[in-house]
């Protein structure tokens, strides 16, 4: 019989307060630290391409497909601005691709975090 004035307390989940590091994490990571090393956006996207064949969540889908997709931005804007280096205009398109590849590895990140799948994966822009 229970209690009517002290009813039994319904457990709590536990808190999971810290940072999760799971496989998107680590791929958006790995693409800004290349902001430092250089070399390994090259492993964060053979990574992507890998663990894109062997999702655990129906939410990682779209993380693997963001972050291809991230690479070849970063990639495309490095080699156009590059090329433009001679009119002066490709730092500019190289900056610009720096700065939308770290946005969209923040973004990745802050989805991964919550386990909530990317809302547009496919998009070439945020």
């Amino acid at each position: 019989m229970t209690d009517p004035i002290n009813p039994t307390p319904t457990p709590t989940p536990p808190a999971t307060g810290g940072f999760d590091m799971n496989q998107p994490t680590i791929i958006a990571g790995l693409y800004l630290l290349s902001f430092v090393t250089g070399l390994t956006a090259l492993i964060g996207v053979v990574l992507a391409y890998v663990w894109k064949n062997e999702p655990k969540g129906a939410w990682e889908v779209s993380h693997y497909d963001y972050a291809i997709r991230s690479f070849w931005i970063g990639f495309i804007s490095i080699v156009v601005g590059l090329i433009l280096s001679i009119v002066l205009i490709g730092v500019f398109i190289i900056l610009a691709g720096m700065v939308l590849v770290a946005v969209r590895s923040i973004l990745q990140i802050i989805a991964a975090q919550k386990r909530e799948a990317m809302p547009n994966p496919a998009s070439w822009l945020i």
